[in-house]
């Protein structure tokens, strides 16, 4: 079975990187969000419904050659892949996912998010880009993304990503989140994975996730330590947590 590893913000297919080398299988697929290091397809607006079509066209291609998918998202990537997971369930075999909390009827956005989502957006990015590259990627190592990783994303990072991340956000201004979650429900019908990494402040995975997950019937893991970007901070237990979830699901 194919597996998908989907990104998140402000982020590219690098991420998954360490986590590839650990797995050591030739059957994953990343998939690269539209306009985060790449072009946007003519007429795309970036909003999170648009990003679900974009993947549900991705997985049915694959569907269409290899069977199911197991299918794993990180923070926007599990956002957007549990949404796509609860519209088309027969796309995906198993489903695992790192910021169920999203879903929960009492998230609150954090606040780069609120910043993101108000007329200071621009101005936001506008700074950002303005930043010398070796003061942007020494704010992505005190966050948890090592400096190779880091290099790798600000080299990328330019006005159609910071466009995408603020049509993205404010597409998914609240209660837009709370509404998918009220949708949720038949990706309960597939095995899945809530990824908790304790030291995340952007997504409430221990209470918010941990609830989502009970109702949903998954399984929780906890990866002890680890922060945002646990597939960064340690692989190897990434790795090992994923195949055991995957050998328990079937």
């Amino acid at each position: 079975m194919t597996v998908v590893l989907l990104h998140g913000n402000p982020e590219t297919p690098v991420i998954w990187q360490p986590l590839l080398a650990e797995l050591g299988r030739t059957d994953v697929v990343t998939p690269q969000l539209p306009g985060f290091g790449c072009p946007v397809p003519a007429g795309f607006g970036a909003t999170k419904e648009e990003y679900v079509a974009w993947l549900v066209g991705v997985v049915e291609q694959i569907v269409a050659e290899h069977g199911p998918v197991d299918f794993v998202g990180h923070d926007w990537g599990g956002g957007i892949g549990m949404r796509a997971v609860a519209l088309h369930p027969e796309l995906f075999r198993t489903w695992a996912c790192d910021v169920l909390g999203l879903f929960h009827p009492d998230y609150v956005w954090h606040d780069f998010a609120q910043i993101w989502q108000s007329p200071a957006g621009e101005e936001y990015f506008e700074t950002q880009l303005a930043t010398p590259a070796e003061e942007r990627i020494a704010l992505y190592e005190m966050i948890g993304i090592p400096r190779a990783t880091g290099e790798q994303l600000v080299a990328v990072a330019d006005e159609v990503m910071s466009a995408s991340i603020l049509a993205l956000y404010r597409s998914a201004a609240q209660p837009a989140m709370k509404e998918w979650g009220e949708a949720i429900g038949p990706a309960g019908t597939l095995p899945g994975l809530a990824v908790i990494a304790p030291n995340d402040p952007f997504v409430r995975g221990e209470d918010l996730g941990a609830e989502v997950a009970d109702r949903l019937g998954a399984t929780c893991h906890v990866l002890a330590g680890q922060g945002h970007w646990w597939m960064l901070g340690d692989p190897v237990a990434g790795a090992a947590m994923l195949r055991e979830f995957w050998a328990q699901a079937y």
